[in-house]
């Protein structure tokens, strides 16, 4: 714990000039006392590097508010859609019953594959099912209703996915939108970026709607500045 409050010392509670490194030993400060995730987390985010995918999953600290958020629901069925490595995966069918299902959807084959390694050596394999292929094709195909729904894909097709998740949503369920802020630019409609505007899109489309409750919490961390926006279908 030593080492936490030293790099705290170098730091005036009222700064607001923050940096990285005071992000990342934050981060680490509370993964280390109220986080604790098992030896099977860093498991995955090492294969996930050896099989070459990009280092973009949740932290330890997000991944486990999608644990209590699944737990708070008392989920028994999980949408994802943006699988990589497994590792938010992972967090949230952790918080499923014995009898609970989590479905997937990845657009990769070898990100679906390295996947389902890591799912099976986590001990979560039997509750959860990995399709493969673009979420919008299968999104029709994917039934029943869901408690909770992260979505953590390509951000050009929030909007669609937020449509498309909407209605599979049971009254009382939430949907978690991650890396809505892009690094601040979600303020600038003129970026020319496909996925800032996805963004910016969904954001336009919750304001119409009447029928959700939503809002957006920006973040830092060890991942940078970013931020989730959580939309509650209300029941």
């Amino acid at each position: 714990m030593e080492e936490y409050r030293h790099e705290a010392r170098g730091h005036k509670l009222e700064s607001t000039a923050m940096d990285k490194e005071t992000w990342d030993a934050v981060d680490a400060f509370f993964e280390e006392t109220v986080v604790k995730a098992g030896p099977q987390y860093d498991a995955i985010n090492e294969a996930t590097a050896a099989g070459g995918l990009p280092p973009i999953a949740v932290s330890a600290c997000q991944g486990k508010q999608l644990y209590i958020f699944a737990k708070m629901l008392r989920a028994k069925r999980i949408l994802e859609i943006g699988t990589l490595g497994g590792y938010s995966t992972t967090w949230m069918a952790s918080a499923l019953p014995a009898d609970g299902e989590l479905i997937t959807l990845e657009y990769d084959p070898h990100h679906a594959e390295v996947a389902l390694a890591n799912l099976k050596s986590a001990g979560v394999g039997d509750k959860v099912k990995v399709w493969v292929g673009a979420a919008l094709d299968n999104l029709p195909s994917v039934t029943g209703h869901f408690d909770l729904v992260f979505i953590d894909a390509d951000k050009r097709n929030i909007p669609a996915y937020l449509e498309a998740t909407v209605k599979l949503t049971r009254p009382g369920g939430l949907i978690v939108i991650d890396n809505v802020v892009r690094g601040g630019r979600v303020v600038d409609p003129q970026t020319g970026d496909a996925d800032v505007d996805g963004v910016r899109q969904a954001h336009v489309d919750l304001a119409e709607r009447d029928d959700l409750v939503a809002t957006s919490i920006q973040t830092v961390g060890k991942k940078g500045y970013d931020g989730f926006t959580l939309v509650w279908v209300p029941g």
